[in-house]
């Protein structure tokens, strides 16, 4: 069937106009920072205790109009009807082929997941520079992760619960407007501007990751569910902090830490520009009454509506469980969050304070992740065709290894092979299980809180950190080997939880699993 709706539809349904024009404000906003960068530029990228010029407030001000007019241009007009459609799945036959169009939302999406990590992964990177800078001390400058983490937490939960209520499509879009609008913390010449535009950001990283997979999880037909989820998670995760650390590597050098942060204006811009590939959720359509883009729906990805199955085998036992399941993954999320936001967001500082050169550092980081990237297939393929529930328990054991490694002798850490080695590991098992952990999410909630639930267990994997950042404000910042044995009993008790309470996904119609809860 030939596509024949793609021109007269909008991405943001009706009210496009006033989306545009607050995406041009807001980039004329970000757009009038850069004068006073490039001033800076000439005095040793320097910009501390400058006074804001009327050309930055203007711009914050364009900005500042131009957010909620974006956001009104995007939301839809009515909020979906609840239960008018509640008997009604849509899904793709199990024997349709992934095509130009999935391969669209695939590449589309990874991308997106690649600038959304490479924000609060650049945290690490930019506080050396920021406490040299601003003259602060590290327990000061814990402020600044602390607040965007936060940000990240909120965030979670709030664009979860949006992408339940308004679409997924339009939350992703949000997401990206808000992302391009912070870029401007790197033109911020006092710290304090540097903790409310990180804040910012942080509540738009959050919520691009749980809205990925849920939306992923219902376009996708189901025989290829399971790996793409992983695959672009994976991808996207491991991708995010390794174009942090290779930016970090290449560009902060040349022109200081201030433009770590502002590549969120073109990377989000080039989002925006992509967005057409992005689907949005059939069911949502349906209830929006959208009937042309359902029809288009059907064209580009063969979703259907689909009748109510039976309940499957298990459905006793896994309604048992639900409540314990999702204390699991909440758990597990929450064990991850302390390794990935407490401990690797402080590798670079450790590793400046065992003697190496911030170069050396970003370095050697960004060589651990080039060699994590190639496990994500591995754990694609164990997700889809062994184990789903398997495969989150072994990326959890991954990460455990990581941290037993971080605990050998100081002496034997000098190695820069080993290091890279242990280094390697914990990128390598939090990557896998933050990649595996919500697909395994979104795969295991109905469709009206599908959302939500990914939203909490994303929410819950950043406020591990936001507690860590705590522990930093009170002077607590941690090393590599005390942080890892701090963590090493809540990720084996976030395995054993899983390998008790979760239920096995893999190779199952979201409508079965669905029956079932």
């Amino acid at each position: 069937m030939q596509d024949t709706t793609a021109a007269r539809i909008s991405i943001v349904g009706e009210r496009a106009a006033w989306f545009w024009a607050g995406c041009a404000a807001i980039a004329a906003g970000v757009l009038l920072h850069l004068p006073m960068l490039a001033e800076a530029r000439r005095m040793g990228n320097q910009l501390a205790g400058m006074p804001l010029d009327q050309t930055m407030y203007a711009g914050m001000a364009l900005i500042a109009a131009g957010v909620p007019l974006a956001i009104f241009g995007a939301l839809p007009r009515r909020r979906a009807p609840h239960g008018d459609h509640a008997g009604t799945s849509y899904e793709a036959p199990d024997s349709t082929p992934l095509n130009r169009w999935h391969l669209g939302v695939l590449l589309v999406l990874i991308f997106g997941l690649i600038i959304d990590v490479m924000k609060p992964a650049t945290l690490g990177f930019v506080l050396p520079g920021m406490n040299s800078e601003y003259g602060i001390s590290k327990s000061t400058v814990a402020w600044l992760p602390f607040t965007a983490l936060a940000g990240t937490t909120i965030g979670s939960f709030v664009w979860g619960w949006l992408a339940d209520v308004y679409g997924r499509r339009v939350s992703i879009l949000l997401s990206t407007i808000l992302f391009v609008s912070t870029s401007i913390c790197g033109a911020m010449p006092a710290f304090e501007w540097n903790l409310l535009m990180c804040f910012l950001m942080g509540c738009s990283a959050g919520g691009m990751l749980p809205v990925v997979y849920t939306l992923l999880a219902e376009v996708m037909p189901p025989k290829h569910r399971s790996w793409v989820l992983v695959l672009v998670g994976g991808t996207g995760l491991a991708g995010g902090y390794l174009a942090a650390s290779a930016a970090a590597h290449t560009l902060e050098p040349l022109f200081g830490w201030r433009v770590l942060w502002l590549q969120g204006f073109p990377t989000g811009i080039a989002l925006l520009a992509l967005a057409r590939l992005i689907p949005e959720s059939p069911r949502f359509l349906a209830e929006q009454g959208r009937r042309a883009e359902l029809r288009q729906m059907e064209v580009r990805f063969g979703i259907l509506p689909k009748p109510p199955v039976a309940a499957p085998p298990d459905a006793p036992i896994a309604a048992q469980r639900h409540d314990r399941l999702t204390s699991a993954l909440a758990i597990a999320a929450l064990s991850w969050s302390f390794v990935n936001f407490g401990l690797l967001l402080w590798l670079p500082t450790d590793l400046q304070a065992r003697g190496y050169s911030s170069a050396l550092a970003s370095g050697i980081i960004t060589s651990s992740a080039l060699l994590a990237l190639p496990t994500i297939l591995i754990g694609a393929w164990f997700y889809a065709r062994v184990s789903s529930k398997w495969t989150l328990v072994g990326t959890i054991l991954l990460t455990l290894a990581g941290l037993l490694g971080a605990l050998l002798p100081a002496d034997l850490l000098t190695w820069p092979p080993l290091l890279i080695a242990v280094i390697a590991m914990l990128i390598v098992g939090t990557n896998g299980m933050i990649a595996v952990l919500l697909p395994y999410t979104a795969e295991n909630y109905a469709l009206g809180v599908r959302g939500r639930a990914t939203g909490l267990v994303a929410g819950s994997s950043k406020f591990g950190g936001v507690a860590v950042q705590g522990f930093a404000l009170a002077g607590l910042i941690p090393t590599l080997t005390g942080a890892a044995a701090a963590l090493l009993g809540p990720m084996a008790l976030s395995a054993g939880l899983i390998a008790w309470a979760g239920r096995e996904t893999r190779g199952r119609s979201l409508r079965e699993l669905e029956a079932g809860t």
